[in-house]
């Protein structure tokens, strides 16, 4: 049996959930002996990709590229932006699809499985299968937040109806797509949890130096994600225990809104943001005194099971996918509620026996979301299509 798998996240996405999933499954399935994954992708700059040592490994993307990413200097990503614009790499970017669909069109394939929502392969597939998958329904739930949602939208409605079978990493993300788009989908939408990266555990070394106490917050700040509610409930909290710190990993530099409101809630001295890999990360949840997860929406939540691996207790947001994936490893709390969080936050930190349980429930709830799970899962879709 013969996967193949196109180019598109791995050139949006250094790092990040998605490829890191399609990663992943593409490197378990060339381990195998009766599925074949076949990818793409010929250029591209995503850090899994690189650090892959399976025979998929692909080009890399230009010298100034793999130059730019692997240094930390001011200005950097101003400069990154300027050059990922320019011809030379939209020539390259444009190489990948010239070369997915020339591989679509001549059919050596039983299955296609697309990394993302543009439907630019529908016109060439001549009936071949393609498998889709749904990754949350964040676009058409919270339009307001994404000023492309009427494309995305669009083309995402569009792969559902033509897809033969429509993957869901949850079973809250497969309801709110049967509440969006109609019932009648229900035989074709599956579940197939999201697993935990065996690479998040091979980290090195940590070289910064990490406060003795703080709470961890991890990915982009933004709309959804509900920061701003967690930081008014942080700084109650830190009014009375002045040793108290806040991480905050991913999301790029604090804005000038984010610093004011800082300033205004006394916390300037009190909150950091560092930019690290999944290797340096492992550390940050590791050491952490607790993971904080307030976000108003998530498809499934993978830092989640990166807490659970580090051995970090997981206070969580009661809403949508999070407490299918936490199970009774996390406490959580009322994402809309300031109060809420700041007691749930407090009733962890402080006490021991609740953050040794909720660590080694987390370490239990961890085998739950195994790669062999979620690839004998998606495999078992693939043959599920062939056999039909």
């Amino acid at each position: 049996m013969k996967i193949l798998y196109d180019h598109q996240i791995f050139e949006f996405q250094i790092f990040g959930g998605i490829s890191r999933y399609f990663d992943d499954l593409i490197s378990f399935f060339s381990n195998c002996t009766d599925i074949t994954p076949i990818l793409s992708l010929k250029y591209t700059n995503n850090h899994y990709i690189k650090i892959n040592n399976a025979s998929y490994r692909t080009k890399k993307l230009t010298n100034f590229d793999n130059f730019i990413c692997s240094k930390n200097f001011k200005g950097k990503w101003f400069l990154y932006n300027f050059f990922k614009n320019t011809n030379l790499i939209k020539d390259h970017y444009s190489e990948n699809q010239k070369n997915t669909i020339k591989l679509i069109e001549k059919a050596d394939f039983d299955i296609f499985h697309p990394t993302y929502f543009n439907d630019y392969f529908l016109s060439h597939l001549n009936k071949k299968p393609f498998v889709i998958t749904i990754y949350d329904m964040i676009y058409e739930l919270y339009p307001e937040y994404f000023a492309d949602n009427k494309k995305v939208i669009e083309q995402k409605k569009k792969l559902i109806e033509k897809a033969s079978a429509v993957i869901a990493i949850s079973e809250n993300t497969r309801q709110d797509i049967l509440k969006i788009y109609g019932k009648n989908y229900e035989n074709k939408v599956k579940v197939v949890y999201l697993s935990h990266s065996s690479n998040f555990l091979n980290y090195k070394e940590l070289n910064h130096k990490l406060p003795d106490k703080y709470i961890l917050f991890v990915g982009v700040r933004n709309n959804y994600k509900n920061f701003i509610n967690f930081i008014k409930a942080m700084s109650e909290i830190i009014k009375i225990d002045k040793e108290l710190k806040i991480i905050c990993t991913g999301g790029g530099k604090f804005t000038k809104d984010e610093l004011a409101l800082f300033n205004e809630l006394n916390l300037s001295s009190s909150i950091f943001q560092y930019s690290v890999n999944d290797n340096i990360l492992y550390h940050f949840y590791n050491k952490a005194t607790a993971f904080v997860f307030p976000s108003l929406y998530e498809g499934f939540g993978i830092p989640v099971l990166e807490a659970f691996a580090a051995g970090c207790p997981a206070i969580l947001s009661n809403s949508s996918s999070l407490p299918e994936v936490g199970g009774d490893a996390a406490e959580y709390f009322d994402p809309a509620s300031v109060s809420s969080i700041k007691e749930s936050i407090k009733k962890v930190i402080y006490n021991d026996t609740i953050k040794n349980k909720l660590k080694n429930d987390g370490f239990e709830r961890l085998k739950q979301f195994t790669l062999t799970q979620t690839a004998l899962g998606t495999k078992k879709i693939y043959e599920s299509i062939i056999k039909s």
